[in-house]
């Protein structure tokens, strides 16, 4: 039997091409992920999903400026899928946890956890606007493409859905933000 010839080192433009996006995107990747779901498990599962579906269409990457939305919006729909796969019975388990193990996470203790909070406490829709707006960076235009709406639409709930985080912050609920649902 012959023996294996030298592992090839070349790599081609379309692995140079991902791996580029991989740095580039991977850290707004997973603090968005993270936003999302609040967990760092399922935070990188979901960032290692979509990497995985970026690769399988990275010929569908035209532009370099649109590559942040396209990950973005693979990612987004990832985490739809895993709630539309696993809908599982949940339990506090807040008695039993050290503080130490609780918060451990950089991104659950000061500011950052009193912001996660309040955003966790706003209607769906305000809170996916401001992460796309805040953590991924996209413009009012390109989230209306995004999610198919008018541009005004979007920075109507927007100017909502900051107004409603400012309330909540100041120890007010959502809903009681001038009688907005």
């Amino acid at each position: 039997m012959k023996g294996l010839g030298p592992v090839s080192l070349v790599v081609n433009p379309r692995q140079r091409q991902f791996e580029a996006l991989t740095r580039a995107h991977g850290g707004d990747l997973y603090r968005f992920a993270y936003w999302l779901c609040g967990q760092e498990a399922l935070a990188q599962d979901l960032v290692q999903e979509t990497m995985l579906r970026a690769w399988k269409s990275l010929d569908a990457l035209r532009e370099a400026d649109a590559a942040k939305p396209w990950l973005l919006t693979i990612l987004r729909r990832e985490h739809a899928r895993h709630h539309e796969r696993k809908q599982l019975d949940t339990v506090e388990l807040n008695e039993g946890i050290t503080d130490d193990a609780a918060w451990a996470s950089p991104e659950r203790h000061g500011d950052a956890a009193e912001l996660r909070e309040a955003m966790s406490k706003l209607p769906h829709k305000y809170r996916t606007l401001l992460l796309l707006q805040v953590l991924g960076g996209m413009s009012c235009d390109e989230i209306a493409d995004e999610l198919g709406q008018q541009p005004g639409a979007v920075m109507t709930q927007l100017f909502r859905g900051r107004q409603q985080l400012k309330s909540i912050l100041q120890g007010g609920r959502p809903e009681a933000q001038h009688g907005l649902p």
